[in-house]
Formats: structure tokens, sequence, C-alpha cells
């Protein structure tokens, strides 16, 4: 009898240290996937601010909450399955799927810089005033498209990082990626469009110290979207160029990757700094080879979108659509649709 139970605690100790096992596993999995999507993560959350810039500070959370929603249902329910079923029945596509992701990402970030370069911002003269629900929607509804195209970029990044776990484990990872990564960005959303609200309510507290802060959060907001804009077109051209590289080199093209190598070399072996600077290299190189791949596929692909039904008008940008639409008004109309 002793011996029985012996026996079975043994098991049930030996079952404790496979669940401890696999929970690392999905803890390990989780961090890496979602550290390899760190990119794409920081241009959603630069991009999504833009769609209620300008709208009624009442309705700002609420519009951030329907996106989320909308964010999670894309990966949780579309994007997910999916993955799922290409990984178990076609694996080999995830690389050319990865590439194509990587494609997006390099001409986002091209054309960014391109419109940076010339002094052009898209939908700078779209209005910036809330005008009723309907307008509302329109919004919301182009913030969660945009937001499809970077979570499918955000999971294939993370499928692709953990290929080799079961698919079980495959599936809890990416659960976890998709939520945890789903609340970082939109709650920080929430705060950047928010903060300056949070700046006003400060500088009418009685301390002179909350005044100037709270006038400091005001002022530095401009500084803070700029910021975040810029690092995420970098993180979208290094993660781009990157994903480009190593698909390259995965598909048999071996010389770009390892001319990238070679250039960090040099770097690897310096004391204490060796490994900072060789990342550095090849995060500059990744971000050179990423736009130069945008650029061409701009020059291919522009003239197709000034033909196509489908096609991005004149600006360029999904962000001043969204905010052209919170008026109710397509970008460079004027006026505005009275409320319903």
């Amino acid at each position: 009898m002793s011996g029985g139970l012996v026996a079975l605690l043994d098991d049930v100790a030996a079952l404790a240290r496979i669940a401890a096992a696999s929970v690392d596993d999905v803890a390990a999995g989780a961090a890496k996937a979602g550290t390899k999507a760190a990119g794409v993560v920081i241009d959603d959350a630069a991009v999504t601010p833009q769609y209620v810039s300008g709208t009624d500070p009442s309705r700002e959370l609420p519009m951030i909450k329907t996106i989320f929603w909308g964010s999670l249902r894309n990966k949780l329910v579309i994007i997910l399955p999916a993955l799922l079923l290409i990984s178990a029945f076609i694996p080999w596509i995830i690389p050319f799927i990865l590439m194509l992701g990587g494609t997006y990402l390099c001409y986002e970030g091209a054309e960014k810089v391109w419109h940076r370069l010339r002094g052009h911002h898209g939908g700078e003269e779209a209005p910036a005033v809330e005008r009723g629900r309907e307008a509302e929607g329109k919004v919301v509804k182009g913030a969660i498209t945009t937001d499809f195209i970077l979570s499918c970029e955000i999971m294939v990044i993370a499928m692709n990082e953990v290929a080799d776990q079961a698919l079980w484990v495959r599936a809890v990872i990416l659960v976890v990626v998709a939520i945890a990564i789903t609340v970082l960005v939109y709650g920080a959303v929430a705060l950047i469009v928010k903060m300056d609200d949070i700046g006003l309510h400060l500088t009418t507290k009685d301390s002179e110290g909350s005044k100037r802060f709270g006038r400091l959060l005001v002022k530095g907001m401009p500084a803070v979207l700029g910021a975040i804009t810029f690092v995420g077109t970098i993180a979208m051209l290094w993660v781009g160029g990157h994903i480009m590289l190593q698909g390259a080199h995965d598909l048999g093209w071996h010389a770009p990757y390892d001319l990238v190598h070679f250039l960090e070399e040099p770097f690897a072996g310096i004391a204490v700094v060796g490994g900072f600077l060789a990342w550095l290299v090849n995060t500059l190189c990744s971000a050179v080879l990423g736009l130069a791949w945008g650029l061409v596929v701009m020059v291919v692909l522009h003239p197709l979108l000034k033909v196509l039904p489908f096609g991005k008008d004149k600006g360029g940008h999904e962000e001043g659509d969204g905010r052209a639409a919170v008026s109710g008004h397509r970008p460079g109309e004027s006026g505005a649709d009275p409320a319903p």
C-alpha cells in the first residue's frame, strides 16, 4: 500500500515537474516572441493615437476601448487559428508570409521617411473635430483595419520564434503574446492621449511643483508623440529589413547576410561594449536595407495605387484618412457635417 502511494506521489511529482517546465517554456517563448515583435508594437502604439487626435476628450477612452477589443478579436479569433492551421499543415509557407509582412513594414517605413523628407504630412488639411457617432464609427473601423495588418505581422513574428515548440505550447504562447501586447499597446495609447488632460488637471492644483509639472506635460506631449513616431518608423525599417535579410539567407541568398556579419566582426571583439556595438551595426544595416527595399516597393507600388480603386489618396497615410473620417470628410475638404 505504502509502495503504491509512494509511486503515485512520484508520478504526481513528475507531472508537476513537467507542468513547471511547460510553464517555463511558455514564459520563455512568450518573452522571446514578444521581444522580436517589439518594432511592430512600437509602430502600433505610434499610429493609434492619431486616430483619436482632435476628438472630444470624453470620447477618447471609449474609442480606444473599442479599438482594443477589435485588436484582441483580430489576434485571437482570426489570426491565431489561421496561423496554427498553417503551422500544422503547411509550415513551409511561414517564411514567405514573414517576408511579405517584412516588405509591408519596409514600405510603410520608407513612405514615412519619404513624406518627411518632402515636408509633407498626411492628413494635415483634414479637420480634426469630431462630428457625430457615425463618423466616430468610421474612425474606429479604420483603426481596427490598420491594427489587423500590424497584428498579423506581430503574430507571424511571434509564431516564427516558437516554431520548434509543440502545437499546444505554440497556441498558449501566442495567446499570451496577443493579450500582453494588446494590453501594452492600448494601455500606452490611453496614457498618451490622456496625458495632456492629466497635465491640465495638475495645473489646477495648489502646489507650484504640480502646476509646473502639469505645464511641462501639456507642452511636452507634441514632442513625445513626435519622438514615438520617429522611433516607430526606425523600428519598422529595422525589423522589416532584418526579416528580409534573414529570409533571403534562409532561402539560399547568403551574400547580404554574410556581408552584415562581416561588418559586425571588427566590433564584436571589443571588451565590454563589443556585443552592443555589433548589435548596433546589425541594426543599422538592417534599417538601411529596409529603407532601400521599401523605396523599391514604393517605386513599383505607387503608380498602381493611383489607378486601383482601393489605392491610397495622394497623402498616402491611413492616419490622415482616419483624422478626416473623424469629421466625416475626406482629406482636403472643408466644412463639417452636422451631428446626427
